[in-house]
């Protein structure tokens, strides 16, 4: 992958975290509402966890600024999609998830290998 397309592609990452992060801080109540999901006892476990995503796409627009030296901004991308995706599909296979997350899980786990393909893909910094 080149330096070009790994950019490319933290900005389309950095785009889909921060807009999926602000949707559900700021519409979680109605979303879940939508799709039959009890809400928690506190807005604050959902807002928390949003804001962590949208946190995230932040560090992805910093990578598409300068993967070389943004790369362990990548390695933590790669642990949190690899997090949400696994625990999500952990459950729907044992059928204790809506479904409603399952595509995010599936759109998290491309976004991973793509992550992996573009930290393999760059060059060692140089001390």
């Amino acid at each position: 992958m080149n330096l070009k397309t790994i950019k490319n592609l933290f900005v389309i990452a950095a785009g889909y975290d921060i807009v999926l992060g602000i949707l559900f801080l700021l519409a979680f109540k109605q979303i879940y509402t939508y799709f039959h999901i009890a809400l928690p006892n506190h807005d604050g476990y959902v807002q928390f966890a949003a804001l962590l995503v949208a946190i995230f796409g932040v560090g992805f627009w910093f990578v598409a600024q300068n993967p070389q030296r943004n790369c362990d901004i990548i390695k933590m991308g790669i642990l949190l999609k690899a997090a949400y995706s696994g625990t999500v599909l952990w459950y729907w296979f044992m059928g204790n998830i809506p479904f409603v997350w399952v595509p995010f899980a599936g759109f998290d786990l491309v976004f991973l290998g793509f992550f992996v393909v573009a930290l393999r893909s760059l060059p060692p910094m140089q001390k």
